[in-house]
């Protein structure tokens, strides 16, 4: 790995939106508009899952206003308790822990494809809100949902990633200030940030805060991201060792954050092109908690993060939650290189 800044064919498809006829080659559905080659997901916006069954304790009984079953009271779990999705090129999963009550991280996914259906660019995004702060669940949303949009914009022009990225995060703190309320930064809105785009042969991740980005790899698995906490500072300071900072109680304050109250905000930014197959790991320190080597990642990970990244996803959230669940987890794992055709399943 080395640091760098299908035929076309005229089978008839269903658009997946209004199930109108279209051809392979198409960009837009002629009946809906829809993008034939874009597929998105991501952490759906806050309130209760719908019941179309009935109470999930009872099973039967309305669903008030306030999500509590009319019949036996059970309050009905949260749209972000548990978000899964699987997409050709890129899958995740999302959940709130054992110790949590509510899920405060966000994940925004965009796969685009060429118009002969091979895929072409992927973009992931993981936001985890700030406990402490104010609304930390809209946080991460607002920002993992305003970056991955600029971000695919930026793949399928064909731009500077590496600089998209830099707008990607300016877009995300925009949309995390944008939620501040009338006390202005007192307890502002926060969430850490981290990002991948998967586009030709280049991986470019960014990242603010200590959620992180793994390359994981038969050979050469590494972190490619460097925390914006305390601990890490102590390290890259020479104060402290590696296992000295992170058995302090203040290894997971963050010196960087996005929110009204982060002051200058520089995104760190890299690129990579790796020289074989592997996989992305983007995830919030839910999981890196419990696993924060790169070599543990990948003995845990592959070969199924290549093969089948939604088991590969599944199976890490399981293993942080069987270890402890402390936190909120988020994984999404992109194979790399891409090779194949979209799909799109979200829970």
């Amino acid at each position: 790995m080395t640091d760098e800044s299908v035929v076309a064919s005229d089978a008839v498809r269903a658009c997946p939106d209004c199930g109108a006829e279209t051809l392979a080659g198409d960009r837009f559905c002629e009946n809906c508009g829809t993008d034939l080659l874009l597929v998105t997901g991501g952490t759906p916006d806050t309130g209760t899952a719908p019941a179309p069954r009935g109470c999930v304790a009872c099973g039967g009984g309305d669903i008030d206003a306030d999500g509590f079953c009319t019949r036996c009271g059970f309050a009905q779990p949260a749209v972000r308790d548990r978000v899964e999705l699987d997409l050709a090129g890129v899958a995740g999963v999302s959940d709130k822990g054992l110790r949590h009550h509510r899920n405060e991280d966000s994940m925004a996914l965009r796969v685009t494809t060429d118009p002969d259906g091979g895929l072409a660019h992927v973009v992931a995004v993981v936001c985890d809100g700030v406990s402490t702060s104010d609304r930390p669940d809209d946080a991460s949303k607002a920002a993992a949902d305003a970056a991955a949009d600029l971000l695919l914009t930026a793949a399928r022009a064909g731009t500077d990633l590496a600089e998209a990225t830099r707008d990607a995060v300016a877009a995300a703190l925009t949309a995390v200030i944008g939620l501040t309320g009338p006390d202005g930064a007192r307890n502002a809105p926060a969430c850490t940030y981290v990002s991948a785009v998967v586009a030709g042969e280049d991986v470019t991740v960014g990242w603010v805060g200590d959620s992180r980005a793994y390359w994981l790899a038969a050979d050469d698995s590494c972190c490619l991201t460097a925390d914006d906490s305390w601990a890490q500072r102590m390290v890259e300071s020479g104060q402290l060792t590696e296992a000295e900072a992170f058995a302090d109680p203040r290894s997971h304050a963050l010196v960087a954050w996005l929110g009204a109250d982060a002051g200058v905000v520089t995104p760190h930014v890299r690129t990579i092109r790796p020289t074989g197959p592997g996989a992305v790991l983007v995830c919030s320190d839910g999981l890196w908690n419990y696993l924060p080597g790169a070599g543990e990642l990948a003995d845990a990970a592959l070969p199924k993060a290549v093969e089948a990244p939604f088991g590969a996803a599944t199976e890490l959230t399981a293993l942080a939650i069987d270890r402890g669940g402390h936190d909120n987890v988020t994984v999404v794992v992109v194979p790399y290189p891409l090779t194949d055709s979209p799909r799109s399943t979200q829970s």
